[in-house]
């Protein structure tokens, strides 16, 4: 489906109003930026920028679009013809995906004539405004299960199709390590996992025949869920049916499920229940509504969970549910000049930061220090002993696609590295340190100026 009509109409009635001014082919500069993190974190985790790519190099409207327009009797023929042959024409700059980033800073620049910046608008924003909210929570979960295995188990209560889909890419590249959703699977070759349900337990006459029966396919990675009626129960005969296949010898994975209850009591005296029988090579995967607070407080009491499987709280960010990237215009180009722009508002917080700017990020012994802004045509200032990183990769080039695009799992291990570079205070989960984003002086001159 082509989806260049998903626009916000007011795009559509600018765009007109500036073709009959015919000032529609002036050059501008939008910038995407939030203001603050989802759930009060220090930082966010930018994702979605390959199906803004996708979008952008397919960007064309169809006759039938254009019929479809001019049934709403606000525009003329004129324009709609213009419509008709328009593609992006301008130049794209963006952070990469999986880069840790932080509020007021520009995630991407789009500079093009403002007809076609102003097009874009809404498929930019609704796209980051998804993917970054849940690669930051995806992160966030990551950091605080180290070790554990992630599971995405979100497409069932996700918000349509597009956010279950492009969900389990976000928390791929957040750190999970596979997903329930098999689309994905084929989509993004993301390791895809399932487990028994409740139904297979509940279509027998008892759960020790449902649990030998599903063993008896499923010979080489078994995952039991014991809690269709009561875990105690369900735990002696999970035990039961390992022992009679030797399951320690002979079965390289093996694991118990639990999907209700208090998760910590539960999985203590799985845990401990398996010891006993001499299973300890039995994992345990727990799932549930879970989030980051669960699992931080789980692991905090020692819970003995090896997996986590987690959905609804992950693919809706339940605790933070919007992100709030906006689209401001900064700059635009007059008789070869770029002429700085600026918003004003009675909330400090809503003034932006005029100009075209680049992105340089500080580092030292590969630990990020500091994030500075400067004007694009200043020069970035030199820190002993730093090294420097300007965050900004040309993506468009007058309209052309001149950025490779890594593959998930390369943006996935960008991704380890990025946060691994963040000092470990600003990962905490409740008042985390503030990361440092400077303002150059220049920048701050002109913005105070204006």
């Amino acid at each position: 489906m082509n989806s260049s009509l998903l626009c916000d109409f007011y795009e559509l009635s600018m765009a007109y109003a500036f073709f009959k001014q015919n000032r529609h082919k002036q050059i501008v500069y939008f910038e995407v930026f939030f203001r603050k993190a989802p759930d009060n974190a220090s930082y966010a985790v930018f994702c979605g920028l390959e199906q803004i790519i996708e979008h952008v190099n397919n960007f064309s409207l169809s006759r039938s679009d254009i019929n479809f327009l001019k049934n709403t009797h606000k525009f003329d023929d004129e324009f709609l013809n213009y419509l008709l042959t328009l593609r992006f024409s301008g130049d794209i700059l963006s952070v990469k995906e999986g880069e840790c980033v932080f509020a007021n800073t520009p995630l991407m620049i789009i500079k093009a004539p403002i007809i076609e910046a102003l097009l874009l608008e809404t498929f930019i924003l609704l796209t980051l405004n998804h993917q970054c909210l849940i690669a930051t929570k995806a992160s966030r979960i990551s950091q605080i299960a180290r070790n554990k295995l992630l599971l995405e188990f979100g497409s069932r209560r996700a918000h349509g199709e597009s956010a279950a889909v492009n969900g389990a890419r976000a928390a791929f590249i957040g750190g999970f390590h596979a997903s329930a959703c098999t689309l994905v699977g084929k989509n993004f070759a993301i390791p895809i996992s399932g487990t028994m349900s409740h139904a297979w337990v509940q279509m027998f006459d008892d759960e020790l025949s449902a649990f030998r029966s599903y063993c008896q396919i499923y010979k080489d990675n078994i995952s039991l869920l014991i809690d269709t009626y009561d875990y105690k129960n369900g735990i002696k005969n999970a035990i039961l049916v390992f022992s009679e296949l030797n399951a320690e010898n002979t079965i390289q994975n093996y694991s118990i499920r639990v999907d209700s209850g208090d998760l910590l009591k539960i999985s203590k005296y799985i845990r401990k229940k398996l010891d006993l029988a001499g299973l300890k090579k039995c994992k345990i995967i727990v799932s549930n509504a879970l989030d980051e607070f669960i699992v931080e407080k789980l692991l905090k009491n020692k819970a003995p969970i090896d997996a986590f499987g987690i959905g609804e709280k992950l693919i809706t960010s339940a605790s933070s549910p919007i992100f709030g990237a906006v689209y401001k215009l900064v700059a635009i180009e007059k008789n070869g000049k770029i002429i700085p722009k600026i918003k004003i508002s009675a909330s400090s917080s809503k003034t932006t930061l005029p100009y075209f700017k680049k992105l340089i990020r500080y580092y030292k012994n590969d630990k990020a220090c500091f994030d500075v802004l400067y004007t694009h045509n200043e020069n970035s200032k030199n820190y002993k002993n730093l090294v420097a990183k300007n965050l900004h990769e040309l993506i468009f080039k007058n309209g052309k696609l001149v950025y490779k695009l890594p593959s998930l799992k390369n943006i996935q291990d960008y991704h380890k590295k990025s946060i691994d570079s963040l000092n470990f205070r600003l990962k905490k989960l409740q008042n985390p340190s503030v990361y440092k984003v400077k303002i150059s002086k220049k920048l701050k001159n002109l913005q105070k100026k204006i």
